[in-house]
């Protein structure tokens, strides 16, 4: 139904209905209507549609006595006074007519009202205050206990004790006592006031004779206040009949617990501050489905709704969800519905106690309907208006929404009449009811367009193609007035298309300040169960320094040949004893061999003039089987792979130096032979630890007979690494991998190294990933770290690459998600198949879920792919225990980092060292915040260091080809 037929049928299906009222059995009859009124004209698209229609001439009703609303005489028939009076009623009532149209504009300015109270910049300018309520959560069905609410009124005090039961349906269980307020109270001291709101509850609660003494409790304080917490309020002015010095400017929570505690029967604990409008928003069931807007038209009007937290500017907190007040009651007060108001609502205004203030109220409030439509019956009588008329007051708005009933409004609007002094006409009553009608129907359109801006910036700011809400709506006019929730229902689909909303009737403030005290409770218990669990994996700084210190102990020892042997860190020496100088010439294959895929590489070495180096490269996956199958069919493989790409290359029957990237432990002899110590990464392929993988691959190139190769190097991905930056910054000695596994090497002095004779410097092959694998790390591994270990292929060993690495990051991850939803604090404690299963949490996952700006929207989505069904407290969580993992990895990693680089300074007997650290691997590279916490981690550990992280492009591949190179070099210089 289109807005035109919505309002045709408003106003004909009333008049349609009315006509059905019998006549009373009193002596005076009710008045009767006049005849139905004709369907309106169809507008062509390019017309405003009207939201107020335009009443058509209609004919008296036979019995009318005549006295039409300007009075006087008649002139003529009966028929044209109708037409006269018609038109009379259609200029008076036209002011209050506004078209889709004009309700889309009112949308746009809220919208822009909303932005300025929502901002730092331009909050404490903004007519709309957006004014958070600190409420981070809705109910989610778990929430059970007693809990105590105190609702202060205008002349009472309500006491409550709400319990909750748990249950999906949200059962409530309230046991209430009004206490009146007298003048003593309400206009002595503020001690005074808190005081007698303290006696109040102990009364209630000694009535109850309760075995129990400890009770959180909700206060409902319905005054201006600048609230800093949930639990933190402080008063900014009385209203209403309350006027107690000595607390404005004060936290008025902080003066209701001092009053509290000076008695020692009960325990009773303040934790939330709240005003109607919360309420109301927090009183629906879950069952119902999310709701997440509040309004509220009584005799005043307000609305709240759950931002999005990093829009909410004026507060620190910026994940998840916070419950805002708009305050929207003042929108306009800085003209922007100057256009919008009639004649009514400026004379309303200049004669009210605040004249210029609260607009958008006064064209929708309880408090100010009744006056609107007095103003233009007193337009509409003229001549004959009685003095009551002229009486502010005189009409008030339960009377109007009274009259406007389909079924008894005209009886109504002639008692109304009457009282004022007016003898009505059925004519005078049926305009009468025309005229709350139109005043109601324009406060339900101004109700939609704010209304309808919230959930357009709800929509937009959650970055939904469409959102799916309920509003909770309470107050006397919704209540009260039949057609209001139907109206709203009908103009907010028009208003906001992009949103699919039902209006649910609230269940009252008192049920819902219960419901925030309960949410507070939960969350409460949550956090302190959360906290718990993830200060496991909290590492102070001392802490940090004390793994800095075992590292550099395990290196001493690894480095000596007394003590290899005892070390956790092997301190491999690679052979390689020098790093690029630039002036490596020629072709090289490169191979490289890290994880699920393998590399071949054709890399050209020229001058930087003309280009550098040029890479040539395919990728081939190493299926499961094959990891982990038979050391000759790994091997055999590989073969395949080269022969594959040197035919797509044109390559076959050309044997060029080859550098071969081998990222696991190995025990180097010489530059191009290596001792497989361990298969790690998820590879276990037999026959091949102990062995030389270098005479692996040559055999297996016999086996299948294709071409010769000329294996130059064997290398680990870490050294290729540090060669691949060196090519670009001489000062890089230092090679760091962080991705799958992680590892890492340094240029170390050659007198150090105990198992080997000579000068200079040689890389060192740290294998660090083993650190703590003799148990120097225990008291770091929490017992998440301890059942990632035990689910392992290895386990007990490769300890530290466990704590910082991509391959389990993840299940870390998901086993701290297991633990928080065995304690409550996720997934409403119903863990999802999908999470029982191991490493289905990827590393990647937790890259994802911690990308600035991310919104909850899109971590949702993350996690729904897992299976989850998660709600915006859940993501928050989530992402949440992926930072604390990624960050003690990161600052793990720092730690490491910080221990290699002052080892350097120390052998050089320098005070201050500049060095360079090659970086690569997936999680430093892709994580967003990992690369920035090692760095950090570094400066503060090694403050005598000056460290530079540069990534490399193509460790494993490009670095592999230059060491290759570089040993060229070095042979036809050792030849010369």
């Amino acid at each position: 139904m289109g807005i035109n037929c919505c309002f045709h049928f408003w106003f004909s299906a009333t008049a349609g209905r009315v006509c059905g009222v019998s006549t009373r059995s009193s002596a005076r009859s009710a008045p009767q209507p006049p005849a139905p009124t004709p369907a309106w004209p169809q507008m062509s698209s390019g017309q405003e549609m009207p939201l107020v229609g335009k009443p058509l001439p209609r004919q008296l009703s036979p019995s009318c006595p005549g006295h039409g609303l300007a009075g006087g005489s008649e002139r003529g028939s009966p028929q044209a006074q109708s037409r006269h009076l018609t038109a009379q009623m259609q200029s008076s009532l036209q002011p209050l007519c506004l078209s889709l149209e004009t309700l889309h504009r009112v949308k746009g300015r809220m919208l822009e009202a909303m932005e300025r109270g929502l901002s730092r910049w331009t909050h404490s300018q903004a007519t709309v205050r957006m004014l958070p309520a600190f409420i981070r959560s809705t109910p989610d069905g778990t929430e059970r206990g007693e809990f105590l609410v105190l609702e202060l009124g205008d002349d009472h005090l309500r006491v409550l004790l709400v319990e909750l039961l748990g249950d999906i349906d949200q059962r409530v269980s309230m046991k209430e006592r009004l206490f009146p307020v007298p003048d003593a109270i309400t206009q002595g001291p503020g001690e005074k006031l808190f005081a007698f709101l303290a006696t109040c509850l102990w009364e209630f609660l000694d009535g109850l004779h309760l075995p129990r003494t400890d009770f959180e409790l909700g206060f409902s304080f319905p005054f201006s206040c600048r609230q800093m917490r949930l639990d933190q309020s402080y008063l900014i002015s009385w209203s209403k009949r309350f006027q107690c010095p000595g607390v404005e400017g004060r936290d008025v929570v902080a003066l209701l617990q001092d009053a509290i505690n000076k008695q020692d029967r009960y325990h009773i604990k303040v934790i939330a501050v709240v005003n109607d409008t919360t309420g109301t928003m927090m009183s629906c069931d879950a069952s119902a489905g999310p709701c997440e807007v509040g309004l509220v038209v009584d005799a005043g009007t307000n609305s709240c709704f759950m931002a999005e937290a990093r829009h909410v500017e004026v507060v620190e907190e910026r994940e998840g969800r916070m419950g805002v007040v708009t305050e929207w009651g003042s929108f306009g007060d800085d003209g922007a519905l100057d256009d919008v108001l009639s004649p009514y609502d400026h004379r309303l205004d200049q004669a009210s106690l605040n004249p210029g203030e609260k607009r958008f109220e006064k064209m929708i409030g309880g408090l100010y309907l009744g006056e609107i439509v007095r103003h233009i019956l007193t337009e509409l009588f003229g001549g004959r208006t009685p003095p009551a008329l002229l009486t502010k007051g005189s009409v008030q708005t339960q009377d109007i929404l009274q009259i406007t009933d389909e079924q008894e409004g005209l009886a109504t609007a002639q008692r109304v009449l009457r009282a004022l002094g007016l003898e009505a006409s059925d004519q005078d009553c049926f305009n009468t009811q025309q005229v709350c009608s139109a005043v109601c129907i324009r406060a339900a359109g101004l109700c939609a367009a704010g209304l309808a801006a919230i959930l357009s910036h709800m929509c937009r700011s959650r970055e939904l193609s469409r959102l799916k809400t309920s509003v909770a709506v309470d107050g006397a006019v919704f209540r009260a007035h039949a057609k209001f929730s139907q109206m709203l229902q009908q103009l907010v689909k028009q208003l906001a298309p992009e949103c699919d909303v039902t209006l649910v009737q609230a269940k009252g403030s008192s049920k819902g300040i219960g419901m925030v005290t309960a949410v507070a409770s939960r969350l409460a218990a949550q956090r302190l169960q959360v906290d718990q669990t993830l200060a496991l994996l909290q590492l102070s700084d001392d802490a940090l320094g004390t793994v800095q210190a075992l590292l550099r102990w395990e290196m001493e020892l690894g480095l000596k040949k007394e003590t290899h042997a005892r070390s956790s860190v092997r301190m491999l020496p690679t052979y390689i004893c020098a790093t690029p100088d630039g002036s490596e010439r020629g072709d090289f294959l490169a191979l490289d061999l890290g994880g699920t895929n393998f590399r071949v590489l054709l890399v050209k070495v020229g001058s930087q003039e003309r280009g550098g180096v040029q890479i040539v490269s395919e990728t081939y996956s190493i299926p499961p089987h094959v990891a982990q199958g038979p050391g000759s069919q790994l091997f055999d493989h590989i073969v395949e792979c080269i022969a594959d790409f040197q035919t797509k290359q044109g390559m076959m029957g050309q044997t060029l130096p080859l550098g071969f990237t081998f990222s696991f432990p190995c025990q180097q002899t010489s530059l191009d032979q290596g001792i497989l110590l361990s298969w790690t990464k998820g590879f276990n392929a037999s026959d091949c630890v102990g062995q030389d993988v270098v005479k692996l691959l040559r055999e297996a190139v016999k086996r299948k007979n294709h071409f010769a190769l000329d294996v130059v190097a064997i290398v680990n991905d870490t050294v290729g690494t540090m060669m691949s930056c060196g090519y670009d910054d001489p000062s890089c000695e230092v090679g760091l991998i962080v991705g799958t596994g992680t590892n890492a090497c340094y240029m170390e002095e050659l007198r150090n190294v105990g198992t080997l004779a000579g000068g200079g410097r040689m890389c060192i092959n740290m294998e660090w990933g083993a650190f703590g694998d003799n148990g120097c790390l225990d008291d770091f591994f929490t017992p998440f770290d301890r059942q990632v270990d035990e689910a392992s292929l290895n386990p007990g060993r490769q300890r530290f690459e466990k704590l910082i690495s991509g391959m389990y990051l993840g299940e870390i991850v998901r086993r701290i998600l297991l633990e928080l939803t065995a304690r409550g604090c996720l997934f409403r404690g119903r863990p999802s198949p999908k999470l029982q299963t191991p490493d289905i949490f990827q590393t990647k996952f937790l890259s994802s879920i911690e990308s600035d700006g991310l919104a909850l929207r899109q971590v949702c989505a993350i996690l729904e792919e897992l299976g989850l069904h998660v709600s915006c407290e859940d993501s928050v969580l989530v992402r949440e225990v992926c930072q604390v993992v990624a960050r003690r990895a990161a600052r793990l990693c720092g730690a490491a980092v910080a221990a290699v680089v002052e080892k350097i300074r120390e052998n050089r007997g320098l005070e201050q060292l500049a060095v360079t650290v090659g970086v690569d691997g997936t999680l430093y590279k892709l994580h967003p915040h990992f690369a920035q916490q090692v760095q950090a981690t570094v400066q503060k550990l090694a403050p005598r260091c000056s460290v530079t992280f540069l990534q490399s492009e193509d460790g494993s591949g490009k670095g592999a080809a230059l060491i290759a190179a570089v040993a060229c070099r070095v042979a036809r210089h050792q030849r010369a």
